[in-house]
């Protein structure tokens, strides 16, 4: 994760610029760092020490945060921040049998996200076997332009919301691979729309390769995509597109049925 500055606030009256920081300091936390200490979270979020102690023990209060005296963690409880956003999504719940059936098909992992940003959070998966250096669960975020979940969600959002991303993304090379200028990234999201779906390969992490495609709403505006994942070594790319390609666009379509009938 990037690290989140919190003293930049939009403009207006009604903004909370102290609930900024305080949503600042449980982000600080990710995978590469589950704990950290006052200073650590200080220079994460751009906010004084003296600041940061006063956030972390009111979170630790609530019983978001524990320490030992000199690390900070967060709890199980931050879950509960997240679970009422899924609890009131119904498209986790109506995509998982879907999921399921398309990675019993290809013997791979499958995965569903949205946007949020300039990164993806999965909000259903079906894993088979880890074919990533880092653990992928409920929640996971990654950056957008460097997945197949995410250049499928960039390449169908309005122009200025495109803008506005692409604006707030923090571009690293994160393999070899990865793609790591704007201008190259929209001509990529171009053809992934006129297309229908994004591969991604080698991009996010060396060996990884991914397929994904979009899932629409009611509306027909695409409201999550689908992946499916495996490995160079076991799939090639005329795989991934002869075979489960055609497989994962029929999930896309059975699932858009099942969202109708809400």
């Amino acid at each position: 994760m990037s690290e989140h500055p919190a003293d930049t606030t939009p403009d207006g009256a009604d903004f909370v610029q102290s609930l900024a920081r305080g949503i600042g300091v449980i982000r600080a936390f990710d995978a590469d760092h589950p704990e950290l200490t006052l200073s650590d979270v200080a220079r994460r979020v751009g906010i004084s020490p003296a600041a940061a102690r006063r956030f972390l023990r009111t979170l630790e209060t609530l019983g978001y945060v524990r320490s030992d005296g000199r690390q900070f963690a967060l709890t199980p409880r931050v879950l509960e921040l997240g679970f009422s956003y899924l609890s009131a999504l119904s498209l986790p719940e109506i995509m998982q049998p879907h999921l399921e059936r398309l990675s019993r098909r290809v013997d791979e992992s499958v995965s569903a996200a949205v946007l949020a940003g300039p990164d993806i959070v999965y909000v259903a998966r079906v894993p088979t076997r880890r074919i990533m250096s880092v653990r992928i669960t409920i929640g996971t975020r990654f950056p957008a332009y460097a997945t197949s979940l995410g250049r499928v969600l960039l390449a169908h959002l309005p122009e200025q919301d495109l803008a506005q991303v692409l604006r707030e993304t923090e571009w690293r090379a994160l393999t070899e691979r990865t793609i790591t200028e704007s201008a190259t990234l929209v001509s990529e999201l171009d053809r992934v729309r006129k297309q229908g779906y994004a591969i991604v390969d080698g991009e996010l992490e060396l060996g990884l390769r991914s397929v994904a495609a979009p899932v629409r709403g009611r509306d027909g505006r695409v409201a999550s995509a689908i992946n499916v994942s495996t490995s160079a070594s076991r799939d090639s790319l005329e795989r991934v597109l002869e075979h489960h390609l055609p497989l994962l666009l029929d999930t896309t379509s059975a699932i858009e049925a099942d969202l109708r009938l809400l």
